[in-house]
């Protein structure tokens, strides 16, 4: 029988791959990749990841798959999010984008792995530029609060 750390570390490597494959749909040429990091509430964590967003799928939605790992109040999150937002038209350098989709969260405390579904809701602004500062809500297994800042390699 594997040790919890093995099968969590087995379940994160299977998540890994299938969220790489995921990216590999969508030409490399065609995303944009950013990072973030924050704090987030319940459970009381910094947070830091990494995104890839899509050109838009249909008028302005974007997918944004993303992954995010928390620190902090005894546990570890990994976050897998399967995102989608929608960036208002603007011709202003700062835009507003809203959206949400399901989370995988990958909760590791001491003893114990599990994995657990839950839904992010999200919204930014961003600059044209690349900056960012985004808000998410939690349902479910999910961390109910998060702000954090990001930027966007373009």
């Amino acid at each position: 029988m594997k040790s919890s750390l093995g099968v969590a570390r087995s379940r994160i490597r299977s998540v890994g791959m299938a969220l790489c494959g995921l990216l590999l749909w969508v030409p490399a040429n065609a995303q944009t990749f950013g990072v973030q990091a924050g704090v987030s509430l319940e459970p009381n964590q910094f947070y830091f990841g990494g995104h890839v967003e899509t050109p838009p799928l249909a008028d302005l939605v974007h997918f944004r798959p993303n992954i995010e790992i928390g620190l902090g109040d005894g546990v570890t999150l990994m976050g897998l999010n399967f995102e989608f937002v929608y960036r208002f038209r603007t011709q202003r350098p700062w835009g507003v984008y809203a959206g949400g989709g399901p989370a995988l969260n990958v909760i590791h405390t001491t003893g114990d792995t599990r994995s657990e579904g839950g839904f992010n809701f999200v919204g930014g602004i961003a600059h044209r530029d690349g900056l960012f500062v985004e808000v998410k809500a939690g349902a479910l297994h999910s961390p109910n609060f998060k702000i954090g800042v990001g930027y966007v390699f373009r």
